[in-house]
């Protein structure tokens, strides 16, 4: 026999069942959905997978975020058609990372900067551009690395107490450098 079920009585459930996870300790690093696996391991008879499917929250393992600072989970954020992932270090200091397949960094840094603003940098062995504005001295920086083909990474560092640009800067290069070798 068979009980016919409302609608809504189902999506309470599926609410609850993703709920009971929730507030639960974290012992172990977790498995990567499939979609991530096979953005960083292509079958052998394909090209690598674009930038365009990478995870911007599976680029830091636990080993690079500990390098980084940091001590928390990436969360994954939508920026306009870019896909991103913000770790918060609370008190600290905040990291985004935003992969865009559209967007070369020489081009964002020259269309959202005023001059003096960029520095040419290196991200491992790609090329970057470091934007930060030093006079304001807001503890704010970005490293825009050369990623695919015409596309890049975009590392954005906001100090908590909005202090320390050289610091914010010194932050996003660690990142930058600890997830060039993984971009396509």
């Amino acid at each position: 026999m068979r009980i016919p079920v409302h609608p809504g009585v189902l999506a309470v459930l599926s609410a609850v069942a993703l709920l009971a996870g929730c507030g639960q300790a974290k012992t172990a690093e977790p498995v990567p959905p499939a979609a991530s696996m096979r953005a960083t391991t292509p079958p052998s008879s394909e090209a690598p997978a674009g930038l365009g499917s990478l995870d911007p929250c599976g680029l830091l393992s636990s080993a690079d975020r500990s390098s980084a600072g940091l001590s928390v989970l990436g969360k994954p954020k939508a920026i306009g058609q870019a896909k991103g992932c913000d770790w918060t270090e609370p008190g600290t200091f905040g990291v985004t990372v935003t992969v865009d397949a559209e967007h070369a960094p020489a081009e964002l840094s020259e269309n959202n900067t005023d001059k003096g603003t960029r520095r040419k940098t290196k991200a491992g062995d790609r090329t970057a551009y470091e934007v930060a504005d030093r006079e304001a001295a807001n503890g704010v920086c970005a490293v825009l690395v050369n990623a695919g083909k015409g596309g890049s990474a975009s590392v954005d560092v906001s100090n908590a107490n909005f202090r320390d640009t050289d610091l914010a800067c010194e932050r996003a290069k660690t990142v930058a450098g600890l997830i060039a070798p993984k971009l396509p």
